[in-house]
């Protein structure tokens, strides 16, 4: 008998969080679409891509929300160990995650309210623009606007189930 048995949510969070990871890291998101290939621009990317998967599982009953709950605990791991791997002292590391949690909040509240507004996309235009172009306020917007759109549409016609399951695929960037 196994005392600490994983959760399988835990396996499925941590399965969703490297797919976000993965697609955040495709080179056209950074070489066509001009977002800045930094720690923030990344930062912005796997967390668009957490919020968009978030979206998808919100309202979808419990199975969903214990999910959802996963992905959130992976993407938050994730972040404390890439800040200890980036040198960062353990006493700071406190600090500099209440720092990034409350960003997270920030971002997931102004990405519901963009996603509430849709089809008028000034809303998700303006957050792009000052959160995953922050670094580069002349960038055009309208490609990444474009590509989140087409991702939050490719997840709304994956099988809830399959997500459920850690079987999900990204849309072309």
């Amino acid at each position: 008998m196994k005392l600490f048995r994983s959760k399988p949510q835990k396996n499925v969070g941590l399965s969703l969080y490297a797919a976000c990871v993965e697609q955040a890291r495709l080179p056209d998101l950074y070489l066509n679409m001009a977002v800045p290939d930094t720690v923030e621009g990344r930062f912005e990317l796997y967390t668009l891509h957490v919020m968009l998967l978030l979206d998808r599982m919100r309202g979808q009953g419990a199975r969903a929300q214990d999910i959802s709950q996963a992905l959130f605990d992976s993407y938050i791991q994730a972040l404390d160990d890439a800040l200890r791997e980036m040198g960062v002292g353990d006493l700071s590391v406190g600090k500099k995650m209440r720092k990034l949690g409350e960003a997270f909040y920030g971002r997931a509240k102004s990405y519901e309210v963009a996603f509430a507004s849709l089809p008028d996309t000034q809303e998700l235009n303006a957050l792009l623009a000052r959160t995953v172009f922050a670094e580069t306020p002349t960038a055009e917007v309208a490609p990444i606007a474009s590509y989140v759109l087409a991702q939050r549409d490719n997840l709304l016609g994956l099988p809830l189930e399959a997500i459920l399951d850690g079987n999900m695929t990204w849309g072309a960037a």
